[in-house]
Parts: C-alpha cells; structure tokens; sequence
C-alpha cells in the first residue's frame, strides 16, 4: 500500500529555545547589575581615600592625620596618610585612582611636573605654606652677610623662583620687571649691591654644604630633616601665598563626591587652627596657615 505526501510540511520551531537563552541571558544581566551596585555601595560606604605626603616632611604627615581623625568623620570619609619618596610616582599614583591626593607639592612645582609627565591633574584647595628660611653656620644675623658672600639657593625651577622672589622683597637684589618673580633665574638678577654670590644646588643637598657657604635659602622642614639646629636661621621671611601647598587631585575626578568632600575637609577652618596653635615640633614653624599675600 503507498501513501501520498501531505499538501504540508511540519517544521521544528526555533523561537522556542531562543526565547528562552534570551531570557537567560537577561536574567544574568539583572543578577550581574543587582551585585555590583550591591557591591559598588558597600566599596563606596567603606572606601580609604589615601592622601600621600612626602616622606622626608614628617609635618605633613601630622597634617593629614589631623584631618583624618578631627575633621574627616564629619564628612563621612575615611581618609589614611600614605608617604611614598618619589614625587614623579606620587602624581602618576593620583592620576592612575590609587591615591585620592597629593599635598607634597604647590602650584608651580605641579606645573612642571605635568609638562613634562602629561599628567591630568588639578591643583584645588590651599592646604598650608612650608616656611623658608636663610640659614648660615657663620653669620647670626641677615644683615651680617658680608659683601661678596656665597648664598646657596635650590636649583629647580619653582623653588628657585621662590628664594629669589624673598631676597628681592628683602630689597637686597634687583630682578627683571619684565619677569614674572615666581619664574625668576639667576640670569634674571639686574641689581646685586652686595655681590653676593649665588650657587645652585638641590633642595635636599642644602644642610649638607651650609658649613661651606655664608648661606643658604630652602624650606625650614628640610633643614630641620638634615638636623640643622633652627638656631641657625637668621632669618624667615614669609613665603608668597602662591607657593601654598594645594591638595592636588585627579582632573578626571574633580566631579566624584567624594573628591569634593575630600576638598571640603581639606578647607576645614579648623586645620588651620591647628596649624596657627599647634606645639608640635613636626608642624610649628615648618607648616604655617597660608598668608594673606
């Protein structure tokens, strides 16, 4: 007996099983989003913002605890000092999101390090002012520096600028007026009445050679780092408000929240309170609240 083919054809439908790896795989998804906004509010609500110091500056160590346990809690951040020695290293470490800040540094220094890094970061708030001093094993007072005597003063660009800015608003050197001071080099030098006699050295080499010279000019933190007795300072102008120290954060996160209470905490009035009172060795008459000028 023969049968004819039917006038149709059964097929096997596809939308079935693809229906359904569809929805699993939408399921997946929406598992995947639940746990990582679980888990990206517990990160957030637990987070360490580290801020990092240099290591040679033990007062801005003192600072950064400071903030972190009389003002931070207030901001609900929680916030760790962490000191690593190579600057370079700390900014690229902010700009990378390992670290939240930097406060090691002022604006001009930061330049530099950005032109030649290409880093992407901001200076924002002013943190505190490293004091600068004019230091010398064999004069008591400024005004004993005799004719032609040889003052060391930091080689780099930012810090340079700085110490010749002072001994101009000493009155003692004359600079270019067509140079703005904070970038003035020995080259930029017009009047010199004294002869002094200026060499170039690194920042952390100044304590090393001051029994060597009439003088020296660097940061009061950084003698007191190579155990130069502050009893040798013979004299500590105030340095520029432009020199401040700024906390110095990633400009990609300069819109995170908590960037902006990192910020807020770092503006506190009460650090610079601390900073105006304080009898801690590390800190008083090396870290100063920023001057008005």
């Amino acid at each position: 007996m023969s049968y004819s083919s039917p006038d149709f054809e059964i097929k096997k439908s596809r939308q079935g099983p693809l229906l359904i790896g569809g929805l699993v795989v939408i399921a997946i998804v929406v598992i995947a989003l639940f746990i990582f906004k679980k888990d990206e509010k517990v990160v957030t609500s637990n987070d360490v913002l580290k801020v990092h110091f240099e290591p040679a500056m033990a007062g801005e160590e003192r600072i950064i605890n400071f903030v972190k346990e009389h003002i931070a809690p207030d901001y609900g951040l929680k916030i760790e000092a962490v000191g690593l020695q190579d600057p370079v290293q700390a900014d690229r470490a902010v700009q990378d999101g390992q670290y939240a800040a930097t406060i090691y540094q002022h604006q001009w220094w930061l330049k530099q390090v950005v032109d030649a890094n290409d880093f992407q970061l901001t200076p924002t708030v002013e943190v505190f002012q490293w004091a600068f001093g004019i230091y010398s094993d064999r004069y008591q007072k400024f005004e004993d520096l005799p004719q032609g005597a040889t003052i060391i003063i930091p080689n780099d660009g930012a810090n340079q600028g700085q110490a010749l800015w002072l001994l101009q608003r000493l009155g003692v050197i004359g600079l270019n007026p067509d140079i703005e001071p904070r970038v003035a080099k020995l080259r930029d030098i017009t009047d010199n009445p004294k002869q002094f006699k200026f060499k170039e050295l690194d920042l952390l080499s100044l304590p090393r050679v001051l029994d060597s010279v009439d003088a020296a000019i660097g940061y009061v933190s950084q003698f007191d780092a190579g155990k130069i007795s502050r009893s040798k300072g013979i004299l500590f102008p105030p340095a520029p408000k432009t020199f401040a120290s700024r906390l110095v954060v990633s400009t990609q996160k300069l819109n995170d929240p908590q960037i902006i209470k990192l910020q807020q905490a770092f503006a506190d009035p009460r650090l610079n309170e601390y900073l105006r009172t304080t009898n801690d060795p590390q800190v008083k008459d090396v870290l100063t609240p920023v001057s008005a000028e």
